[in-house]
């Protein structure tokens, strides 16, 4: 199937596996990238080191295009550029809107711009500065995510920009992608869905978890880190929120520091990356430090399988998820289920056709 992003990115298929934070890495990008799909590659957890090192182990698996997701706000961001510049890298996505400055960087390098946005706001404003296509995430997909639902987000952003939009949230199957394609987007970007997929490294007790969450089991909070985080309710959501202000200051000084030992950043610079998160709101103290450090959260259920210790980001569609494909059987069967949903509509469009 060609659309506007497969031509973009040089895909055989216009879905994205999304950059996830200690999900997605070098196993579950090649295997994306292998499917035919675009793989997405995590930085943000990574240091920079990490990263070029992470670059070239997809490489040496995969001749597919793939790409890096990056921090628009992080300290070393520009540091972060070059390696994707350097490694031939054949996408930059973005969590956060990049600068014009860092837009216009990696596109004179022959890199492909795609940021993540969850308002119209902002997806005018990136492709002002020349992004070459946007993800647009409405409020059903997981992690930090907003409270407009993708079927009335995705067909204002489409109407207001003329760059390939991609949708986000909600998505899992064929029919979602066919939808998506009927508001005009160019594709999906699926990230629970991969995930649950066999060539994810997420332990397989936290995978169970998942699979037995039901729609109602997936809740947006602010006690994690101030800021509307979907997630699997869990013991430790429920001790956030449950926490007063001084408790909760407490338990984000202990796993700061537990992050500041792994990531062997200083306490300056997680203050002013977790400062840099706000994105204008008012968070306590407490709500700054796990800001910060929230990736220490999501490692220890995505990497170390303890899922009363961390966070566990979600979207709702892991209420409807079953099963464990690997990548390439995942993405065969969206292009099938895809096929099947064209051909009925077509069938339909005939019948209509000839009853007129």
């Amino acid at each position: 199937m060609e659309t506007a992003l497969t031509r973009l990115v040089g895909v055989r298929h216009p879905v994205v596996q999304t950059g996830m934070g200690w999900v997605a890495g070098p196993r579950l990008v090649s295997a994306t990238a292998d499917a035919g799909a675009l793989g997405i590659l995590a930085s943000a957890t990574m240091t920079v080191e990490e990263l070029r090192h992470a670059v070239r182990e997809v490489a040496s698996r995969t001749d597919a295009p793939f790409g890096v997701n990056l921090r628009a706000d992080a300290g070393d961001a520009r540091e972060r550029v070059r390696i994707i510049i350097e490694e031939g890298v054949r996408v930059a996505s973005f969590a956060l809107a990049p600068s014009r400055e860092l837009i216009a960087e990696l596109k004179d390098a022959g890199v492909v711009v795609i940021p993540s946005v969850g308002a119209r706001r902002h997806a005018e404003k990136v492709a002002a500065w020349g992004a070459d296509a946007v993800i647009v995430q409405g409020g059903e997909g997981g992690g930090h995510t907003g409270d407009v639902a993708t079927t009335v987000l995705l067909p204002q952003v489409v109407d207001a920009v003329d760059i390939p939009v991609v949708a986000a949230g909600g998505f899992h199957d064929g029919r979602g992608l066919v939808a998506a394609l009927a508001y005009g987007a160019a594709g999906v970007a699926m990230g629970t869905r991969f995930l649950l997929t066999s060539d994810s490294t997420v332990p397989d007790a936290v995978k169970a978890k998942y699979l037995e969450a039901a729609v109602r089991d997936i809740t947006v909070t602010t006690a994690v880190d101030g800021l509307p985080h979907r997630m699997l309710r869990s013991e430790l959501v429920a001790s956030l929120e449950r926490a007063g202000r001084t408790r909760a200051l407490a338990q984000a000084v202990v796993r700061a520091a537990g992050f500041r030992r792994l990531s062997g950043l200083s306490w300056a610079r997680m203050v002013r990356d977790g400062l840099a998160m706000k994105h204008g709101k008012d968070l306590t103290w407490s709500q700054v430090l796990l800001a910060a450090n929230t990736p220490m959260l999501l490692k220890a259920s995505m990497v170390d399988g303890r899922t009363d210790l961390g966070v566990m980001a979600s979207g709702q569609v892991a209420g409807v998820i079953e099963d464990l494909p690997s990548c390439a059987e995942l993405v065969a069967r969206v292009m099938s289920e895809a096929d099947v949903a064209l051909k009925e509509l077509q069938r339909l469009h005939t019948g209509l056709s000839t009853a007129g």
